[in-house]
């Protein structure tokens, strides 16, 4: 299988290693609009070649989309304009309904699949590319009832191969949940870098008082604006609704505390326990 890959940061590049550690494919060429990173990619062993988007579809059995998802929709149009019934295109970013609202009317649409891996990191660019990403990582593949059946299986044949189980929901199902158990926590994780930075005037005291709680909830804040810029704004009203909730229960404890309110506090916090139940 020729495999080629639009954008060759962290979850581009992280597919091309797990690709090529599992032998699913005989060449992956990569295309990235940072001519560094791309020649990184190479440099890497990421991929074996690069070459230009059209060039790189009109070859490849499989295309994968791995941009910054306010740029997806129009490649994703690029893309279809130059495959045949065999070629497979697919995207791996975390917006989903406005990319298949884009693409649904495409003469090729059956060849398109939505695809969302569900992992990242706070890193980016080829260097930050992983071995072993995808294992035991759901993938949602969105509206697949309006994809051709082999594209589908190809896209489930690859994600079954990476160790990563199928999640099936419709687009916009998908874009809600994206919200409340991704979006809200990288908002989350930047404002409070924001907060500890802009109290904390001492860099020094944040670095050797800084302690593990701190440092897993800050963590996602290192994550790139390129990316989430348009992930935010792109995914606007599903994130306010969230991010709405998300200051109530925050006002709720903030009232708590300020009355000593010890028994309401315990009782929080012991039902926010309750995720062990979910998350373990």
């Amino acid at each position: 299988m020729k495999v080629f890959i639009a954008g060759l940061g962290l979850i581009g590049g992280s597919l091309a290693l797990a690709l090529r550690d599992r032998s699913l494919a005989d060449e992956i060429v990569g295309f990235d609009a940072s001519e560094e990173h791309a020649a990184e990619a190479v440099r890497l062993g990421i991929v074996d070649r690069t070459a230009d988007f059209a060039e790189g579809v009109a070859a490849a059995d499989l295309t994968v989309i791995a941009t910054p998802v306010d740029t997806v929709p129009m490649l994703a149009v690029k893309a279809l304009n130059r495959v045949g019934d065999r070629q497979t295109v697919m995207d791996v970013g975390s917006l989903k309904a406005e990319l298949c609202e884009v693409v649904s009317m495409h003469a090729r649409r059956g060849r398109f699949v939505a695809a969302h891996p569900m992992w990242g990191t706070e890193y980016s660019g080829p260097s930050a590319a992983c071995h072993g990403a995808f294992e035991g990582r759901s993938v949602v593949l969105c509206d697949t009832e309006l994809s051709d059946g082999d594209a589908v299986a190809a896209v489930e044949s690859i994600f079954g191969a990476l160790g990563s189980p199928v999640v099936r929901m419709r687009a916009e199902e998908h874009d809600l949940h994206a919200a409340y158990v991704s979006h809200i926590s990288h908002v989350t994780s930047f404002a409070l870098a924001l907060t500890v930075l802009e109290k904390e005037r001492e860099e020094r005291h944040i670095f050797d008082l800084a302690g593990g709680g701190f440092e897993s909830t800050v963590r996602l804040a290192k994550s790139a604006a390129s990316t989430w810029v348009p992930i935010l704004t792109g995914n606007k009203y599903n994130v306010l609704d969230v991010l709405r909730e998300h200051i109530h229960q925050l006002q709720v404890i903030r009232r708590m505390i300020e009355r000593d309110d010890a028994e309401g506090l315990r009782a929080a916090i012991s039902r926010a326990n309750t995720i062990r139940r979910i998350i373990r």
